[in-house]
């Protein structure tokens, strides 16, 4: 099986080893992984703030640059829900608009092809044991848009729960939003930090060592709360769990 990563801006700028973790995953399991080099953004915040006209230029981007791949995967439900919920709202506006069908042909085709990582795993591959180990004790924080746009349900939680020497813990309030949102943190920062807080007192309380996610953009979000506080627990993204083996641990 072949497919493409989809590795987002966050990702590729901030975060390459999620990337790099999402390669090593999937080729352990059969698939054969291309990186095509004319991605970029998604649009998300462009869109997110308004500017729809401003997105649409990234919309036909993305899908030019995964046409003819059977599989889209990315390490990012925020990514994944722009593309699958917004890509067919902005080629409908372009066409109500009288600028054409093409936006709108271009999400209809890339839409269905478009996975989150848990999503592939679990849906696509049928796999839920992915042979890693990581002997430490994990809390899941679920991003919003994994949990109310993708309806990624348990397929992250399924997935930590078979990794070998994995202690897995609930969050307390874990469906709660962690107060990042992309531009709500830089529009209404007050809110957004309060928010990181309690989403960080409730992991504390856990006792868990790691605190994993499936989007970078949230787990920044509550690493930068976490390193003012100066406290110990650590933010991970779940591929990079997922990659670890015992014979090629996490470093």
């Amino acid at each position: 099986m072949r497919a493409a990563l989809f590795v987002t801006c966050v990702n590729d700028a901030l975060y390459p080893r999620t990337g790099i973790a999402v390669v090593r995953l999937l080729e352990r399991l059969g698939v054969e992984v291309d990186c095509p080099a004319a991605q970029s953004c998604c649009g998300q915040p462009q869109y997110n703030t308004g500017y729809r006209r401003e997105s649409e230029p990234l919309l036909r981007r993305t899908a030019e640059a995964f046409a003819g791949y059977d599989h889209v995967v990315t390490p990012s439900g925020s990514c994944a829900a722009m593309i699958r919920e917004q890509y067919p709202r902005i080629g409908r506006k372009a066409a109500e608009e009288g600028r054409g069908s093409t936006l709108a042909a271009l999400a209809d085709d890339l839409v269905p092809r478009v996975r989150e990582l848990t999503e592939f795993l679990v849906d696509v591959l049928g796999v839920t044991d992915v042979g890693a180990y990581f002997p430490h004790t994990v809390t899941y924080h679920p991003s919003c848009h994994g949990l109310r746009s993708l309806g990624l349900g348990d397929r992250p939680r399924r997935l930590l729960a078979a990794v070998k020497g994995l202690e897995l813990v609930e969050l307390p309030g874990a469906a709660e939003c962690c107060g990042f949102g992309g531009t709500f943190a830089l529009k209404n920062p007050d809110v957004s930090a309060a928010m990181g807080a309690d989403k960080i007192r409730a992991a504390r309380a856990t006792g868990a060592e790691v605190l994993c996610g499936a989007d970078n953009s949230c787990l920044a979000h509550l690493d930068g709360t976490l390193r003012r506080a100066g406290e110990p627990l650590r933010t991970l993204h779940l591929a990079e769990i997922l990659a670890a083996t015992e014979e090629e641990p996490l470093r």
